[in-house]
This record gives structure tokens, C-alpha cells and sequence, in this order.
């Protein structure tokens, strides 16, 4: 086959989410022939699937996707979609070559990358990033996992300095040549075993963002997470000890001994905030840019919902929405960063990891947990000789029972540890839910009876 007739052939997007149409609509853009498959029905994909249509691009989904094109020259993975799954297989045991989405836009960006990634912190992290550079006169735009995708924002590289993409493990499994020129690897912790056979092929996964640089890149790491054979030049940071590159004395951030950023002068609370707040600063001071630059930006950063977010105070009692915590790394943050008795609502989908490594810590940051999900029970168990628990059939029940149990000064904490998926559409459906009851309950100066739903 000559180069003609191969660039004739059309092109495979696998998997109708947010980043596969990304890619699709700028394939469809550039005059490549363009079709789109997924395993899901064209009414749970909803708007994904009237967006194809409008573009014209043909959409196979559901039981069609047994059949692939006896011909195409490329697939392009969307992150959704596993590498191992049945679809994929299909297309590579055709002899169809296999390509990621955050590689190909890669191949498409025309400005340095900025890449994000962690178990946690990620979404704040970007922002940041953002808020600075554009701030200090590095124009940037914030794409990749935190959405927009990273295919929707690559017409715009060659007016920016720099782009600032989130990165997943589930994105990187599949690069070959995305190499950016800032990496920040904010901190590791178990997660998504749902999906990987171990925490080290998760981890490994991680890993392949440094895996394309050279000497003239920068690395921002965690001091608490030892990583070997980086080619980068590296800065590192940390909140919990000192000795690394940046770290946090006295309420302030220091560079090397020199304080930089006071805590109280920006928006954001916590251990785990000042961790992303030097992650930005280091990535930051690798571009080049002084501190004065960017110190009103970050101050001047307000946090996303769902990730520590007070919802509501009530009868002396603070009310926490932490929706975002989706991994016990999360959950311990979250707790760590509280002075004051927790009851705390926690539990949801089963993800392939257990609660008991957390039972210290919530015996003695915790007057109570109440349990939601398909974790409850288990974690009950887990938990249950240090601290009173109970079990809640909903998040109206969860959140009655921790009303119940609270006291004057006490903070009620929603951080569930885990993902949202077997109660809730996302995460974010899951803390608008919880900001909506705590918002809805009415004051009142006896305590309320526990739901006799719930079980100790």
C-alpha cells in the first residue's frame, strides 16, 4: 500500500467520552476520514452521540462494535476505554496500530507541556498552574483529565507559551513520545485496583510520565516518594518533612531556607494545599518565573467544590464536603487536616482496596463514622472496635445520623475514600447531594433520633 492509499484509509476513535470525541472533531477538522465505536448504547450516550451526528461522523456503538472495519490506519484510544478490553483486541488483532489520546494531541501541540499527575491533587494542582502562569504573563491553558480534553485545546497551542495538561495513569498507559518539559508528580498512594492487577503496575503507569525526558526538562517530585533514574532536572517538595527543595515552616513556604509564600495570604487550607501550592511554585520557578509573579495569582485561587468545601454550618456544627476524596489517600488528608472531633460519613464502590490501614487514625480524629455503599459493612468491620459505626442506606439517612451524633465545635466530614459509582452518576453528583441536604436541614435545639434504618 502506497502513502495515498494508507492516508486514505479512515481513522478508528475508540470510546464516545468527553476525550474520543475531542479527537474525533479535530481528526474530522483536519479532513481525515473519521468513525467513532463504543460498547455503550446510543441512548446512555446521550449528547456524546447527537455531537457525532452533527459532525457528521459515524457513530458504531453497542452490540454493532462486534465488527470492525476491514480497514483503518490508526486507532485512537480514548483514557475510558482499558487497553486489554474486548474492543481494543479487536482492532489490535486486525493489525489496526494503537494510539492514546494524550499522545495524540501530543503530536498535534506546538507549545511546551506542563504535565500534571498524582493520586491526588491533580485537579487543584492544574489550576494553579494556570492561575500562575497567566497571571505572571505565561499564557496557558488548563486541559487533559481535568476537562477541557487536551484534543479540544490543541488549536490553540501556537498562540500559548506553554500548555498545562492533567495527566492520568489510565492517559499515560499509552504514550510513545509525549515528553513534557515540567513534570509534577505530586504524591502516590493506592488507587485504581479496580483496573490494575497491582499497586506497582498502577504505579508503573504513573512512572511513564518522566519516562520521555531529557536533561534540559524538569522534574517536580514529592520528597516522600523515592523515584530512581530520572533524566530531568529535579526539584522536590514537602509539607510532612523537611530537607527537600521546598517545604513548610511556620506557616510559610520556603525555597531552600527563604520564606516565599505565607498559608494565611492564600485561600487554601491543609497540609495537602500547601504540598500543591509548592508543586506550582517549583514548576513555576523551573519556567523561569520570580516569586513576586506569582504570588498574587496563587493568592488570589479559589479551591473547586467538593474538595474540602465548606457546605454549611449548623447548630455550631461545620459541615465538609469532600466529595473528590475517591481513594483512602484522600480520606487520610482530609482527616489530618481537621484540629476539631469528626463524625464522618465514608464508604461507596468497591475499588479493590480495604479501609484497615486508616483505623488509627479515624479512632482518634473521629467521635463516629457513618457508612454508605458497597463498603459498608466491611469497613464496619475494620473500623468498628475503635470507634462507634453505623450503616446508612442513603446519603439522607448518612447525613440525619452524623447530625445526630455531632456535638457544638464538631465538624461533620463527608470524604468517602472511594470512587461514587455504585450510588451516584460522579463525584460531583455525589457532593451536590450532600451540599443539598446539609442545606436543606433545618435548625433546632433538640438532637434528632437516629434512623432506625441505620445499624451500629
Amino acid at each position: 500500500m502506497n502513502a495515498a492509499e494508507f492516508n486514505a484509509l479512515p481513522v478508528a476513535v475508540l470510546g464516545a467520552g468527553e476525550s474520543g470525541v475531542a479527537a474525533a472533531l479535530l481528526l474530522a477538522a483536519e479532513g481525515v476520514p473519521v468513525s467513532v465505536f463504543d460498547t455503550a448504547s446510543r441512548e446512555k450516550l446521550g449528547a456524546r452521540a447527537h455531537e457525532l451526528s452533527a459532525a457528521g461522523i459515524p457513530l458504531t456503538c453497542g452490540a454493532e462494535t462486534v465488527v470492525v472495519p476491514e480497514r483503518a490506519r490508526l486507532a485512537v484510544l480514548s483514557p475510558g476505554i482499558a487497553p486489554d478490553s474486548e474492543l481494543v483486541r479487536r482492532f489490535t488483532a486486525a493489525g489496526v496500530p494503537l494510539q492514546g489520546e494524550l499522545e495524540f494531541a501530543f503530536q498535534r501541540c506546538e507549545c511546551p507541556v506542563v504535565a500534571i499527575t498524582g493520586t491526588n491533587g491533580k485537579t487543584t494542582t492544574t489550576q494553579l498552574l494556570e492561575v500562575l502562569f497567566n497571571g505572571a504573563g505565561a499564557p496557558t491553558k488548563a486541559c487533559g483529565n481535568i476537562s477541557p480534553a487536551f484534543s479540544s485545546c490543541v488549536d490553540q497551542s501556537a498562540s500559548l507559551a506553554l500548555m498545562t495538561v492533567e495527566v492520568s495513569s489510565f492517559q499515560l498507559e499509552t504514550i510513545s513520545t509525549f515528553r513534557p518539559k515540567i513534570a509534577v508528580w505530586l504524591n502516590f498512594a493506592p488507587d485504581h485496583l479496580d483496573r490494575y492487577r497491582s499497586l506497582e503496575e498502577y504505579r508503573a503507569a504513573k512512572l511513564r510520565v518522566f519516562e520521555n525526558q531529557q536533561g534540559s526538562d524538569w522534574a517536580v517530585v514529592n520528597k516522600l516518594d523515592t523515584i530512581s533514574g530520572l533524566r530531568a532536572k529535579t526539584l522536590t517538595f514537602s509539607a510532612y518533612e523537611r530537607g527537600g527543595d521546598f517545604e513548610l515552616s511556620e506557616g510559610a513556604i520556603l525555597f531552600r531556607g527563604t520564606p516565599v509564600l505565607r498559608m494565611a495570604d492564600t485561600q487554601l487550607r491543609g497540609l495537602h494545599n500547601a504540598e500543591n501550592l509548592m508543586a506550582a511554585l517549583a514548576a513555576g520557578h523551573a519556567w523561569g518565573l520570580d516569586w513576586e509573579a506569582m504570588r498574587a495569582p496563587l493568592c488570589g485561587y479559589r479551591s473547586l467544590p467538593h474538595r474540602c468545601e465548606v457546605v454549611g454550618s449548623l447548630d455550631a456544627v461545620e459541615y465538609v464536603n469532600d466529595s473528590k476524596a475517591t481513594n483512602l489517600d484522600a480520606l487520610e488528608k482530609a482527616l489530618q487536616s481537621e484540629a476539631r472531633p469528626v463524625v464522618l460519613i465514608a464508604g461507596g464502590k468497591d475499588k479493590g482496596f480495604e479501609f484497615d490501614s486508616l483505623t488509627e487514625l479515624v479512632g482518634k480524629r473521629c467521635r463516629s463514622a457513618v457508612l454508605i455503599g458497597e463498603m459498608a459493612a466491611r469497613i464496619q468491620s475494620q473500623w468498628e472496635h475503635a470507634l462507634p459505626c453505623h450503616r446508612a442506606g442513603t446519603l439522607s439517612e448518612a447525613v440525619s445520623c452524623a447530625r445526630s451524633a455531632a456535638r457544638a465545635g464538631d465538624v461533620v466530614l463527608f470524604s468517602p475514600g472511594t470512587s461514587s459509582f455504585d450510588m451516584f452518576r460522579s463525584y460531583a453528583d455525589r457532593g451536590n447531594q450532600f451540599r443539598a441536604l446539609v442545606q436543606g436541614l433545618p435548625s433546632r435545639s433538640q438532637p434528632l433520633e437516629l434512623p432506625a434504618l441505620l445499624s451500629r
